[in-house]
């Protein structure tokens, strides 16, 4: 039975040079690139990066105004939280007394 035997230097070169002379014939086989087609796909893909750029502004228009709602909205209810609670007439204040008073009673079970 024959052993395995090394390609030799030469054989080897061989090789090479006919993997890179059928590299070549299919490199020379290719069409020509056609312009137009070239043309719009480059329209088409700054199309799409213009499209993708104008909804990432919106989303960040979106952010920053939900963001001004947010500040707004804390600033309200800090300046409700701040407002002092208008002045009472003693009749009013008795009236609120006098049913505070009367819900006590009630929740108690006064008899």
């Amino acid at each position: 039975m024959p052993s395995f035997k090394e390609p030799s230097f030469q054989e080897r070169k061989a090789l090479s040079d006919q993997a890179r002379q059928k590299a070549l014939g299919k490199l020379r086989e290719k069409p020509p690139v056609d312009e137009a087609v070239l043309a719009a796909a480059r329209e088409a893909h700054a199309a799409r990066e213009a499209a993708l750029a104008e909804a990432r502004d919106a989303k960040r228009a979106a952010r920053e105004q939900e963001k001004a709602e947010k500040l707004a909205r804390a600033a309200e209810a800090e300046a409700l939280a701040n407002a002092k609670p208008p002045e009472l007439t003693d009749a009013e204040k008795k009236a609120a007394r006098d049913a505070r008073y009367l819900a006590r009673k009630i929740r108690k079970g006064s008899r």
